[in-house]
């Protein structure tokens, strides 16, 4: 197995990213790969019910998109918010860095707010002069390739029909296509895991086990905990969800409910400990999601298949179609 990060990329057209959802949730293309098998085929997303079989649970992620994206009132600076630190102080990104360097000082919500921290990744601890509801009037922070604002639509469909536990300030994005009805046919559990910002954050070194992976916090709880115990087979929806059962099962035994953060990286070779099956989007070149779903069919047949979706005319990324490896 490769350790190169140039291993791990592939041609995307630009026209193949999806920019806006499709009408209806359930109409995206699916992608069908065997691992055993080492085949790909061609299905919709809505024929998902007849690839569960007896036994299997579908465990997704049921965080919820914060609307974490705000600017300064006279619009100079864009703040994305990450995690409250204190009454009055929050971890964020901000654009531009140049304009807020330690001690830089803005107005939000006609309340001043100065950076009095900048971390190593670049992110800033922003203190307001009094305590603030950043999220009152925010925007969806939409992904940065789709290279627009959120708008009302986003707010829905920049959302899975099942979120419910506010955290997140990007989608888990294989559970987008599912609708309340396709989701009621189905056994199902569901984890938390809060994506953060580090989700888009590009592979630097040249070799991948150089890359430092981003922390996200999760939760199990004991109802979720009995049921994947208890399932003959797991069919995660999404590599978020892996994150959070092969962070909880490296841990030795059967899961038990938790919270907690995880770095966890996975690249191959990997030995996977709590997921048979896996629904998941298409994802960009050299990110550690393609790796992580290499790891889980093999790089060689996953690039197959990529090439496969670009020559398809898949559609790639957040709104894009979705891939079920059996």
């Amino acid at each position: 197995m490769s350790a190169l990060l140039r291993d791990y990329d592939f041609d995307l057209p630009a026209e193949l990213i999806a920019q806006r959802p499709l009408l209806r949730r359930e109409d995206a293309r699916m992608m069908l790969v065997d691992r055993a098998q080492g085949t790909i085929a061609h299905r919709r997303f809505a024929e998902l019910p007849e690839f569960v079989r007896p036994g299997d649970l579908l465990v997704l992620n049921d965080t919820r998109v914060l609307l974490a994206r705000r600017f300064s009132d006279d619009g100079a600076i864009e703040f994305l918010f990450l995690e409250e630190m204190d009454a009055q102080s929050w971890r964020c990104l901000v654009k531009p860095g140049r304009k807020m360097r330690l001690g830089a000082a803005t107005v939000l919500d006609s309340v001043a707010a100065r950076v009095e921290k900048i971390y190593d990744e670049g992110e800033r601890l922003v203190r307001f002069e009094r305590a603030i509801d950043p999220f009152r009037a925010g925007q969806i922070p939409l992904p940065p390739y789709l290279n627009r604002a959120g708008d009302a639509e986003d707010v829905t469909r920049y959302q899975t029909v099942f979120a419910r536990a506010p955290g997140a300030v990007a989608a888990p994005t294989a559970g987008l296509h599912f609708t309340p009805e396709i989701l009621a046919k189905l056994p199902h559990a569901f984890v938390t895991l809060h994506v953060g910002p580090g989700t888009f954050r590009p592979v630097q070194s040249e070799t991948i086990t150089g890359h430092r992976m981003h922390e996200e916090r999760y939760a199990i709880t004991p109802e979720a905990a009995a049921a994947i115990n208890s399932a003959e087979h797991v069919l995660a929806v999404g590599t978020t969800c892996v994150r959070v059962l092969e962070s909880a099962a490296r841990r030795g035994g059967q899961l038990h409910d938790q919270t907690g953060a995880t770095d966890i990286f996975i690249y191959p070779p990997y030995q996977f400990r709590a997921v048979d099956r896996l629904l998941t989007n298409f994802h960009l070149p050299r990110s550690t999601l393609l790796m992580l779903v290499s790891a889980f069919a093999g790089r060689e047949l996953i690039l197959q298949a990529y090439a496969e979706a670009v020559r398809e005319r898949y559609r790639f990324y957040s709104y894009g179609d979705c891939m079920l490896i059996l």
